[in-house]
């Protein structure tokens, strides 16, 4: 009897639309495959909805990759596993902190050696950073990056923006009469099940290279130009604000609030004043460096690290 090949799914969810997104995803593949699923805990729970000010609170150390623990795994790390996927969310561009806390661990370096792992995303549209980081730890792990499918919110940037603050700091996803629901689109969710095929296939032949150019082909990633030049902007400042209020205490230090809501005033000038300033000269930066940031496109959309 041939027995059936073995998925690890390692994620974290605090509002269950990745979970969604994970089950849809992997549903076909249900009946091939055995499927372990492993929610990251954090051993201090973050709260949702979001105090706010907890939640820019969190920024430092996310941005850091100092993050809060977790609870030990169910798994055991040293079972063997065909295929790892690694389902995250980015948060202030970087990998959430229970995923971060994760791939630092050293139960992380034995699940993933030497194993293909399928990052998988669901977010509202900045996630390069946070990719990058994660093909680094993956890296140290020695896993090998195999595939990578990222789920957006297609609302335009500060619509998209609007509902998410609304979803994290008041837990409301729906839609009002002026704005659409926050997150991923329910129809992006339900077509995600396109990605079954092909990694069914390549689950079966272990033909790993040829995974991520037929996700692609699928519309596994949908990379404007205009956001590399945003987010490159964005993880800059995140880093300064990281490093000047982390000086001042750890996590909830009341020492370092003042410094915080300086940070998180002027987050919010920056995002509603400058980001339409920024896009503007953005177009001509991306007529004057066209080929450059096309390259960088392909890059993000790959799956190895320069």
């Amino acid at each position: 009897m041939i027995e059936r090949p073995k998925i690890l799914v390692v994620y974290y969810t605090q509002t269950g639309q990745l979970k969604r997104i994970i089950d849809t995803v992997l549903g076909p593949l249900q009946d091939k495959a055995t499927i372990v699923y492993e929610e990251l805990k954090p051993s201090q729970p973050f709260e949702f909805p979001w105090k706010k000010q907890v939640f820019y609170d969190t920024m430092p150390e996310t941005v850091l990759g100092r993050p809060r623990g977790i609870q030990p795994l169910k798994v055991n790390p040293d079972e063997h596993f065909d295929l790892v996927i690694l389902a995250y969310q980015p948060w202030f561009l970087s990998p959430s902190q229970p995923t971060a806390a994760f791939l630092q661990s050293e139960i992380a370096g034995r699940l993933l050696k030497g194993k293909p792992v399928i990052t998988l995303m669901g977010c509202r549209n900045m996630w390069l950073n946070a990719q990058e980081r994660v093909k680094e730890y993956l890296q140290r792990a020695g896993a090998r990056l195999v595939g990578n499918i990222v789920l957006t919110d297609t609302s335009p940037n500060l619509v998209a923006l609007i509902t998410v603050l609304r979803w994290q700091f008041k837990g409301k996803k729906e839609a009002t009469t002026l704005l659409p629901p926050a997150g991923v689109q329910e129809k992006d969710i339900v077509e995600s099940v396109r990605f079954a095929e092909p990694i069914g296939k390549a689950l079966e032949t272990r033909q790993w290279d040829t995974l991520q150019p037929q996700l692609l082909a699928l519309g596994a990633i949908n990379l404007l130009p205009n956001l590399i030049l945003l987010e490159g902007r964005g993880i800059r400042a995140f880093r300064y604000w990281s490093k000047f209020i982390s000086a001042k205490g750890g996590p909830g230090a009341p020492e370092r609030q003042g410094r915080v809501s300086m940070y998180r005033g002027l987050l919010l000038i920056g995002i509603f004043v400058l980001s339409p300033l920024a896009k503007i000269t953005s177009v001509f930066k991306l007529a004057l460096n066209k080929k450059q940031l096309q390259e960088d496109v392909e890059y993000y959309r790959g799956i190895h690290l320069r």
